[in-house]
């Protein structure tokens, strides 16, 4: 009995021992489940603050290792801005003299200091000075030392040659650190459109601007720290490249375009010359050019700015307004006043000083800093897109589209023009470009001939809201919202529904005291000739990483439906007339179908005879493949008016880049030699005074009138 009572006492001990043990088993696995996922979350999420903390213990240095910013590229692949790799000659002091007299045996058997060798090396390869040298080195603990910056690739091979030998093998303290160098191929090509980059790849206007984020990398990071035995350990984080554009524009269009308008300005000269190149069949520019340009890689050259203040003696001046300060005079009030004094501002006009000077070095040397960063702004405005003016007659395709969508009028329905129209009875009638008058024209003549009287009357039966329907629809008024920076916004430059009267309604119908961009104007003239798609206009056509994969593809976006296709195809027409027969005739190349429209809109204040000339036009009239816009302004002939210089720098422009584009020529007419009859801008007869907009009376008709007729 005794030894069954032992049996049953082991047996319950062995029991609770198992018990305990399990428990702490189990206390032992969740605390090492515990630690390794404390050791999981310091590796992943704080590894690198700890890593930090360890080597912030120690000497360290941490360098950042720059990326590459992405090329930006011509729809061809061409290179248009790019990066080039340059070398920072870096020394390290702390090293060199902690290691310079350790003698080394060189391979003819020199026996030399590692210290001597460095600074024979850097006299030898780099050509620095023993001043330059001793001055450095005098900053015993420093790590890093600049010596050199932006060293090329053929500066730097015969010391990477060096280094691979034995000698070169030798030498401590002394290293070359990559950079990047921003490069612009052609120069002055495109620049308003590319733009440049400031210090930092910061974009400076244009794609480089717009797109600088897409452009711009990620840097790299190097962490090196001095161990006890000054041993330098490096930790390197490998920086990210930036990606690539790959743009819409096109390469030799855009040479042509440049070219052409340097031949304009050098045989006739002009304030300003324009011309914007589109492909109408989804949206994309193929050429933007400006006849005053910098090098995008020396933007602050001050030689690109002497045109703004040249004269025509050959001397140069600008004139400076000082703004008056606001001086206050104190009055006193009579006693018994619950204030003391009342203080009157004292109001004087603005001073201006004319500067003058024999060069335009001289004279830019006498501006405030101030007054040249605005000279600089003004050449690396981008006139296509910021700017904006009257368009005049080019606008009339659109007026005559309205009518036509609305069935409000029908090809072959005429009208007579007898030089004048009567908008508002009683008030002075407005007058055409021709004076004696047009006659009975149709629809298509009215384009032909540029008739301002037939627009008005058409422009009469549409009616407030239908005009002003179309203007939203084609998009005027609006931003384009085009992929370029400081598009003009001209909300504020059209009249509204509620402001379109009886004679804003008729001068608008030909363009006049409403403004347009180039960029804006040409977008909506896409949509006339392509069927009726109002495609965003835009100059990106794909973003690419640095291994050719495509990020973003940009195929083109309809954005709405603005005519028919019988409305386009009717607008095509009469405009191909137009080119072969009518106003646009300067235009025409035998062989090829172009259609096209004119435009002469005098600037403010009217009667000044300074005329900004305008000429859109599209090929091949079956198929448009590109639109090309126009515009000169106040070039400099006698008759600014009669000059039909857009319509003769587009032909010219034509020209060359129908055949470039492999458009063939289709069509077999022969000039019939008839006389080109300009579109000259002619005063509308008015009341009132100049007005640019005008003021509606009590009863909503205008109180002031349009004294000019900016078109014909």
């Amino acid at each position: 009995m005794a030894g069954q009572g032992k049996r049953k006492v082991k047996k319950k001990f062995l029991h609770r021992m198992k018990i305990k043990l399990t428990v702490m088993c189990g206390i032992v696995l969740v605390g090492f489940i515990v630690i390794l996922c404390r050791l999981v979350y310091i590796e992943q999420i704080k590894g690198e603050d700890y890593e930090k903390r360890v080597l912030s213990q120690q000497r360290y240095d941490s360098l950042s290792i720059p990326y590459r910013r992405g090329d930006i590229l011509d729809r061809n692949g061409m290179e248009l801005a790019t990066s080039t790799k340059v070398y920072n000659l870096i020394i390290e002091p702390k090293i060199i003299l902690a290691e310079g007299d350790k003698e080394v045996v060189l391979e003819n058997e020199e026996t030399i200091t590692k210290k001597d060798l460095v600074i024979r090396t850097l006299k030898t390869y780099f050509g620095l000075s023993d001043e330059e040298i001793n001055t450095a080195l005098a900053d015993e603990n420093s790590l890093y030392k600049i010596m050199a910056k932006k060293l090329s690739y053929e500066t730097v091979s015969p010391f990477n040659e060096y280094l691979e030998t034995s000698d070169g093998k030798k030498l401590v303290g002394i290293w070359l650190e990559d950079e990047y160098q921003r490069y612009y191929p052609y120069g002055t090509l495109a620049c308003q459109t590319l733009g440049f980059t400031a210090s930092g790849n910061v974009g400076n206007s244009g794609i480089e601007q717009y797109y600088n984020e897409e452009l711009n990398g990620v840097e790299g990071r190097q962490y090196g720290y001095l161990t006890s035995d000054l041993t330098l350990q490096r930790t390197i984080r490998e920086p990210v490249n930036g990606y690539s554009v790959v743009t819409t524009l096109d390469t030799n269009i855009q040479l042509i375009a440049e070219k052409q308008i340097a031949e304009f300005m050098t045989e006739t000269g002009a304030k300003n010359v324009s011309v914007l190149a589109m492909d109408p069949n989804n949206g994309e520019i193929l050429a933007i050019a400006n006849s005053y340009t910098f090098d995008c890689n020396q933007p602050y050259n001050e030689e690109s700015i002497y045109y703004q203040f040249a004269n025509s003696d050959g001397t140069y001046s600008f004139e400076r307004i000082i703004e008056p300060d606001t001086e206050e005079s104190t009055e006193d009030t009579q006693e018994g006043s619950e204030e003391s004094s009342t203080e009157t501002p004292v109001v004087t006009e603005p001073t201006k000083t004319v500067i003058s000077a024999s060069t335009g070095a001289e004279l830019v040397s006498q501006m405030t800093e101030e007054e040249r960063l605005n000279a600089f702004n003004k050449v690396w405005r981008n006139y296509v897109i910021s700017d904006s003016f009257e368009p005049g007659s080019t606008f009339k395709p659109f007026t005559v589209a309205a009518g036509l969508e609305e069935n409000i009028i029908h090809d072959g329905d005429t009208f007579y023009c007898e030089g004048h129209y009567t908008v508002i009875e009683g008030q002075r009638a407005v007058n055409c470009h021709l004076l004696s008058g047009h006659g009975e024209v149709t629809v298509e003549q009215a384009i032909m001939q540029s008739c301002n009287c037939a627009l008005m009357q058409i422009a009469q039966r549409e009616g407030a809201a239908v005009f002003y329907k179309y203007e939203k629809t084609f998009g005027f008024g609006s931003k384009t919202y085009v992929d370029l920076p400081g598009e003009a916004n001209t909300s504020a430059l059209f009249y509204t529904e509620d402001r379109l009267n009886p004679m804003e309604l008729a001068t608008s119908s030909f363009g006049q005291g409403q403004n347009v961009s180039m960029i804006q104007l040409c977008t909506a003239f896409c949509s006339l000739v392509n069927g009726g798609n109002y495609y965003e206009p835009h100059v990106m056509k794909q973003i690419i990483n640095e291994d050719g994969g495509v990020v973003i593809n940009n195929e083109g976006t309809v954005l709405r439906r603005t005519v028919s296709e019988e409305t386009s195809n009717l607008l095509k027409e009469y405009m191909y007339q137009t080119v072969e027969a009518g106003t646009g005739k300067r235009a025409r190349i035998d062989g090829y179908t172009i259609g096209g429209k004119t435009g002469t809109a005098e600037k403010q204040p009217r009667g000044n005879e300074k005329y900004v000339i305008s000429f859109i036009g599209f090929a091949p009239v079956e198929k448009p493949q590109i639109v090309l816009f126009v515009t000169v302004d106040e070039p400099k002939e006698a008759d600014q008016s009669h000059s039909g210089a857009a319509s003769l720098l587009a032909h010219d422009i034509f020209q060359e880049v129908l055949p470039y584009m492999n458009i063939f020529q289709s069509n077999t007419a022969v000039d019939d030699g008839t006389p080109v009859v300009d579109e000259a801008a002619t005063p509308v007869e008015s009341e009132g005074e100049t007005e640019n907009t005008t003021e509606q009376g009590e009863n909503g008709d205008s109180s002031t009138q349009e004294e000019e007729n900016t078109e014909e």
